[in-house]
């Protein structure tokens, strides 16, 4: 079931038909083009067998407000060259939460399963929708591959991977989730929204642990913050403030472009509640790399920093 998928993604993946080089991504104005990057975007899944994370036209506070914007759902592609049952990697990619940067999700499910792993793409909720529908999309994702899991072929495992935004959406579900509501009519919500692991690409997360960074001031109750309404939810979506001993492991990446304290700052959080992570920061390259095989936005192919979605790999074969 949905090999077919894998046949149209391997298609997308050749034609790079996600891809838009970074000197197409403003319009002559200077502002964002996110008109023709949602069309790049839904044009492409229009290509695929997809599973609508709701009933289509039930998604809740799902409305008309962003025309562009399609119900979020997944594109579930199998593990190519395995005959065992295996996790699933739901993979969410980035774009500031205005756009979506089309190589994080294509590209890199295309890669993870050759790699023999089932992977998800997802499409969640972009701006003017909040971060909590975002999350909420995330979440309800989990528990879509667990309740379909016989149909699928798969095990009731479950990755979140993300990159940028999508890296701050799987901090968030690494450490905001639930068993499920067992006495809910939607057999879906009795599914439990805890992730086995969450990998994160090069995400600025920490932004209540990490003081002056990234629009933040800890001392004010202002915010400054693109992302955040106020204080409150700026330390509710800043994962490294909200670990427990059931936080799953982490996988962290990022290169040295970006900050890497928020990458330390969520290491040093984890480490102090024993929670299991890997962390590979890299000297070279810009955000945005995706796989750094050149098939990205910024035409960057470093083979260096391509090694962390090997080392990725090594990573989940322990926990899936």
């Amino acid at each position: 079931m949905y090999q077919n998928n894998y046949s149209e993604l391997k298609k997308v993946v050749e034609e790079d038909a996600v891809i838009i080089n970074v000197s197409e991504h403003r319009k002559p104005d200077g502002t964002m083009d996110i008109e023709k990057n949602l069309n790049t975007w839904n044009k492409a899944v229009e290509r695929f067998e997809i599973i609508p994370l709701w009933p289509i036209g039930k998604t809740p506070n799902f409305d008309d407000r962003a025309p562009l914007q399609i119900e979020p759902n997944l594109i579930f592609v199998p593990a190519q060259n395995r005959n065992d049952k295996t996790g699933t990697i739901i993979v969410a990619c980035g774009g500031g939460f205005s756009t979506r940067t089309g190589c994080e999700g294509f590209n890199v499910a295309k890669y993870f399963a050759d790699a023999g792993f089932n992977t998800a793409i997802l499409t969640y909720r972009l701006q003017p929708y909040g971060r909590k529908d975002a999350l909420d999309d995330m979440q309800r994702a989990i528990r879509t591959i667990r309740y379909r899991k016989d149909e699928l072929n798969v095990s009731d495992k479950v990755i979140c991977m993300g990159f940028s935004a999508g890296g701050m959406l799987s901090g968030n579900a690494a450490t905001h989730f639930d068993q499920g509501d067992e006495n809910s009519e939607d057999p879906i919500e009795r599914m439990s929204c805890r992730p086995d692991g969450a990998v994160l690409g090069y995400g600025a997360f920490a932004f209540a642990g990490l003081p002056g960074g990234f629009f933040v001031d800890p001392f004010s109750d202002t915010i400054r913050n693109p992302f955040f309404a106020n204080k409150e939810e700026l330390i509710y979506y800043s994962p490294e403030v909200n670990i427990s001993r059931q936080t799953p492991p982490f996988f962290i990446w990022q290169t040295n472009s970006d900050d890497p304290r928020n990458s330390f700052t969520l290491g040093q959080a984890l480490t102090a509640m024993g929670i299991p992570f890997e962390m590979h920061l890299f000297p070279e390259g810009v955000h945005g790399l995706a796989l750094a095989d050149g098939h990205n936005d910024l035409a960057m192919d470093l083979p260096h920093v391509h090694k962390w979605a090997s080392l990725c790999v090594e990573w989940l074969e322990k926990i899936l």
